[in-house]
């Protein structure tokens, strides 16, 4: 494998670990672990944890696509392995 190669899938495999991680922080941590200690607050008239659980991680989810999308882009001209 040549070099450029290698950082290329080094640098896609950080931004998956990233993006997978902040994810997890907000489908797990935010919406099963922290949901009663978030619940004492409210968003929309529902409570935070509530809305993580609910709602929250699937918009976060979305976004996340739209992120990796826009980073991998950007990546692969970097190494000009982009589609022409």
């Amino acid at each position: 494998m040549s070099k450029n190669l290698k950082k290329y899938w080094r640098t896609n495999l950080r931004y998956l670990a990233l993006l997978l991680s902040i994810w997890l922080l907000v489908s797990f941590v935010f919406g099963i672990l922290l949901a009663d200690t978030l619940n004492n607050y409210h968003i929309g008239g529902f409570p935070l944890g509530f809305w993580f659980a609910q709602q929250g991680a699937i918009y976060v989810f979305v976004i996340l696509i739209f992120v990796y999308v826009y980073l991998m882009n950007k990546l692969d001209k970097a190494y000009e392995v982009d589609e022409k």
